[in-house]
């Protein structure tokens, strides 16, 4: 009898990546682009500088990256925080498409729009 691949560890490696990730860059990126600059603590760059910054491809991997490991680490979180919080175990199947379809599609499109810079 075969048994079914579990997906399982894959899931949970993404969000360990993607929490680790988000933890070391969103809170300085929030605090530069939601308060420094804003308040005027920090001047705010040129588009053309930030156009510039966002040409080589690792560094459009790396943005890439950031976006998608973060997405996945939502999606798993959020993903649990139905099944346990929400006790709706009973629609355990539709819930995980929602929430990884969601942040693949999400990663897709991120990613399509750094290619075509």
């Amino acid at each position: 009898m075969k048994s079914k691949p579990y997906l399982e560890p894959f899931w949970w490696t993404l969000f360990g990546a993607g929490g680790v990730v988000s933890a070391f860059f969103l809170p300085a990126l929030l605090f530069l682009f939601g308060l420094a600059i804003p308040l005027g603590w920090v001047e705010a760059p040129a588009y053309e500088r930030f156009y510039e910054l966002l040409q080589p491809l690792p560094i459009r991997g790396a943005v890439g990256m950031l976006i998608t490991l973060s997405l996945f680490h939502w999606a798993h979180r959020f993903r649990f925080t139905l099944y346990d919080g929400l006790q709706l175990q009973l629609w355990r199947k539709p819930i995980a498409i929602l929430c990884y379809g969601t942040a693949l599609g999400l990663s897709f499109w991120a990613g399509y729009f750094l290619l075509n810079l």
